[in-house]
């Protein structure tokens, strides 16, 4: 996997995947930034955010769930000394669908957590990582 972040000007640059896409960064006014675009850290928990989601959707779906919309709320906590790196992220799911089962959303929120997203797994080397959902009809 390759990707470049090419530096525009002051704290912006913009970040482009081997896969053809590209994406804003930007720091805040404070650091000399213009605040036009997701800051970096930010990136790294809508990375993790994706990486489980794509997870569990995909599990659920093999389960046979039907799920209509799903979004992942997802908060953190960093150290205040360098580096700041995350310390707590928490992810809650939630998801809509009929008649949905429980033990099969846990189920695959748990795999992801333990076994597929590496993105959790490796933040959680750093942080402490939770996960609970939430399902509406």
């Amino acid at each position: 996997m390759n990707t470049t972040v090419r530096w525009i000007d002051g704290m912006m640059m913009v970040g482009e995947s081997a896969s053809g896409h590209a994406i804003v960064m930007d720091g805040p006014e404070t650091l000399g930034g213009k605040n036009l675009g997701i800051r970096p850290m930010e990136m790294l928990l809508l990375g993790m955010g994706g990486c489980t989601t794509i997870d569990v959707m995909s599990m659920l779906k093999k389960m046979r769930e039907e799920v209509r919309n799903c979004r992942v709320e997802i908060s953190a906590e960093r150290s205040d000394e360098h580096p700041k790196v995350f310390t707590k992220i928490h992810l809650h799911f939630i998801l809509e669908g009929e008649n949905l089962d429980e033990k099969k959303i846990a189920k695959a929120v748990s795999l992801s957590a333990e076994k597929y997203c590496s993105a959790s797994i490796m933040l959680g080397k750093t942080a402490v990582v939770t996960h609970d959902f939430e399902t509406h009809a």
